[in-house]
């Protein structure tokens, strides 16, 4: 007899909220209702994306229909929201950063193992089949990653007119924002972990301009940042929400003993293998992905790309996955989520003291009755 479809509530109606009902509906799932800030609003996008009911966040998370909550609201309402739904019962989809203070992103793991509820935060950037490749190769081979480098560009800061609530909020931005994703690629790939940072934030603006006047900005635009690992690699990595001209460039390069390899997100589709007497193009594609881990991550022949959306859809599926008992490889959860706040406390106070700092070592969460 098949599964009945699980039915996912959205919390967040924006531009988020959008992708992931997408990619609900990509892996057969149904999204039962809606819920934001604004209920007229939240109506409106009900009707817009066919989605039978419109709620508060209270009704949704504790809505006997609803089996996954996805929350896709501003960062400040990822606690509660959390709470309340692992509270409910429900698996949780969280956007990340999963919480302001990786204190209470441990919080929230806890209470969801406690709950025995999933839990997921969308690095999404794991389900390119390019990616799972260069990482398959690297754990078969034990290729020893020496040197890592990269950056994570955007542009749509740059214009000081550009107002957005990311600018004035509290903690970190543009790293808990975008430079979590490199450095969760970076790890997911290589099986390393960042041990050791030295970062410094940097504003391209200290005032924006919003529909009430001029605001000063207290998060960063940028980050650069070098750091260690605890395999005995050393890298850097440059961190920008206002480099004009570049909309969404996370590029990761990996120097290996034998083998280097680049992935480029605005290029997905193409994995750059280099050696000293040759370099390559390894294009996605069943027939050119060397391993099963790869290959279960193609979707569409050779030669049609697959993209952002397509993640997603991707990661969709594993949470479904792993919600109905099947096993997965690679699903990015709540933990990963306590992992980049971590990351971006060290990058915080790396950059307040002008020192190097040691990131917080993942330690069991304590038991919560949350």
């Amino acid at each position: 007899m098949a599964r009945p479809p699980l039915r996912s509530g959205i919390i967040g109606t924006g531009f988020m909220g959008r992708v992931h009902t997408r990619a609900v509906r990509s892996t057969g799932g149904l999204v039962v209702a809606y819920a934001g800030r604004d209920l007229g609003r939240t109506r409106e996008a009900a009707q817009e994306e066919n989605v039978p009911l419109a709620l508060t966040s209270d009704e949704l998370v504790t809505h006997p229909d609803v089996d996954i909550v996805h929350i896709c609201t501003p960062n400040a309402q990822h606690l509660p929201l959390a709470l309340a739904a692992i509270a409910a019962g429900k698996h949780v989809v969280c956007e990340k950063p999963l919480a302001l203070t990786a204190e209470d992103a441990l919080l929230l793991e806890s209470a969801a193992r406690d709950a025995f509820v999933v839990t997921a935060v969308p690095f999404i950037y794991r389900f390119y089949p390019t990616v799972r490749e260069a990482r398959a190769r690297i754990t078969a081979t034990g290729e020893r990653i020496w040197l890592a480098h990269g950056h994570y560009l955007q542009d749509w800061l740059s214009d000081q007119s550009t107002y957005n609530w990311r600018v004035t909020d509290e903690g970190s931005r543009a790293f808990a924002d975008i430079g979590v994703h490199w450095c969760d690629l970076f790890e997911f790939t290589t099986g390393h972990r960042i041990e050791r940072l030295l970062a410094q934030k940097s504003r391209l603006h200290e005032t924006r301009h919003s529909d009430d006047g001029e605001v000063p900005v207290s998060t960063e635009d940028g980050v650069t940042m070098m750091f260690q690992t605890d395999r005995g690699a050393t890298g850097s990595v440059v961190i920008s929400q206002a480099t004009p001209g570049r909309k969404n460039r996370l590029w990761l390069s990996l120097d290996g003993e034998t083998r280097s390899y680049a992935f480029d997100q605005e290029n997905p589709n193409d994995l750059w293998v280099g050696a000293t007497h040759d370099a390559s193009i390894l294009p996605k594609g069943l027939e050119t992905l060397q391993h099963d881990a790869a290959r279960a991550y193609v979707t569409v022949p050779s030669g049609h790309p697959q993209g952002y959306q397509d993640c997603f859809s991707l990661f969709m599926r594993d949470v479904h996955a792993t919600v109905e008992g099947r096993p997965v490889d690679g699903l990015p959860t709540f933990s990963d989520g306590v992992r980049a706040a971590r990351l971006t406390e060290a990058v915080i106070a790396s950059s307040d003291s002008g020192q190097w700092v040691d990131v917080a070592p993942v330690r069991e969460p304590e038991s919560s009755a949350a």
